[in-house]
């Protein structure tokens, strides 16, 4: 529930459980209190009763399991890294949880879910029985909640310097001082498959498709790239993730089909002149707030050109943006102003949004926050 909608509060302090009614004193529903908070409650229940503690969480975890199971996820190995618990999605707002393997990894987003976090780890231990489970929660958000953030393993007696996982076959270890989000992109992973089905279609010359990711962080667009044959170009400016990357494609036997730079990924496109037959643009995010907005769609359209003008005629343009104040249609017009500033045509032929293990309830719409375009790039 917004600031703005709430009229007044009454004797109720940081972290409390509290009821909300409507202006007619009707029950709305009962969740945490944030005092300060552009979201000052987030609503975890709709009725009086229910007690919001272990088995309460124990029950929402349990719902969430069940969710990721309907999806395939968690059956078997082939993919054994996905997002788990999505905060509104699971109905448990200010919370997440990814599971790498048998190590889970948490992030507390408000006060009062920081508060219940004896009962968050004491449920997941008994639906889970992870071997750890690590805390990842930004520095930012729990400063703008006004608590301190655990650091490392907060359940769990090992001593766990890597996440361990595999996505759709592909194995992967990340070591824990990566520091963008809890350590990998769940929410790109379908993404990535089309990506490997488009890089692997059979180019102009027949020759392997080359590949351009630019932001690439530990490369996963550029493995299922060159999973599929392609010739990859993979390029972020932190050395830290170039390196993993390196490691990753090596450990995977992928590395012969790629290439790990440390650059601009502005600079490399700006060079590149028309070289790839597919060029993947995912930076990071642009609109961390709504007063944001207007500047990154200037960024987003400079992308936009740059990827234009670094993608062959006939090839594809992947343009995403993870920013919930840039909706599909402004990612749409930024792509248009800059393929207008490159002098070609974009012909968005795909649509993408964040996986199914990151849902959006119907009434949050802000949800949805990532969204891709692909693109085929023609002269005009």
């Amino acid at each position: 529930m917004y600031a703005q909608a709430i009229e007044r509060v009454e004797g109720a302090t940081r972290g409390d459980e509290v009821k909300v009614l409507d202006p007619r004193g009707n029950f709305l529903g009962r969740g945490f209190y944030s005092s300060g908070s552009a979201i000052p409650v987030r609503l975890l229940v709709r009725d009086e009763t229910t007690p919001i503690d272990t088995a309460f969480f124990r029950s929402r975890l349990e719902r969430a399991v069940a969710a990721r199971a309907q999806l395939g996820l968690g059956i078997g190995d082939e993919t054994t890294g996905y997002r788990l618990v999505h905060a509104e999605g699971d109905q448990l707002p200010g919370l997440i949880v990814d599971r790498f393997g048998d190590v889970l990894a948490v992030q507390f987003l408000t006060f009062g879910m920081k508060e219940r976090e004896a009962m968050v780890l004491e449920a997941l231990g008994q639906v889970l029985q992870p071997r750890a489970i690590v805390d990842r929660t930004p520095s930012g958000s729990a400063k703008a909640e006004h608590f301190v953030p655990a650091s490392g393993v907060v359940r769990g007696s090992v001593d766990v310097n890597r996440f361990e996982f595999s996505e759709r076959g592909l194995r992967w270890s990340i070591p824990l001082e990566i520091g963008q989000k809890t350590g990998f992109y769940f929410d790109q992973r379908e993404l990535r498959g089309r990506i490997e089905v488009l890089a692997g279609t059979p180019s102009a010359d027949a020759k392997p498709k080359r590949v351009l990711d630019a932001y690439s962080y530990v490369g996963a667009f550029g493995l299922a790239a060159a999973r599929a044959g392609a010739e990859v170009t993979s390029v972020d400016e932190s050395a830290l993730a170039i390196e993993i990357g390196a490691e990753n494609a090596r450990a995977n036997g992928l590395i012969d089909r790629m290439r790990f730079e440390r650059a601009d990924a502005r600079r490399v496109m700006q060079d590149a002149h028309g070289a790839y037959d597919l060029t993947i643009v995912d930076p990071p995010r642009l609109a961390p707030t709504r007063s944001a907005r207007e500047q990154a769609l200037v960024m987003y359209s400079k992308l936009a050109e740059l990827g234009c003008r670094a993608t062959k005629p006939g090839g594809l343009l992947v343009l995403c943006s993870c920013s919930a104040a840039v909706d599909l249609f402004a990612l749409t017009r930024a792509l248009a102003t800059g393929a207008v500033r490159a002098n070609v045509s974009a012909l968005v032929v795909e649509r993408a949004f964040q996986g199914a293990d990151h849902p959006v309830p119907a009434a949050f719409g802000e949800g949805l926050y990532l969204k891709a375009l692909v693109a085929r790039i023609e002269p005009r």
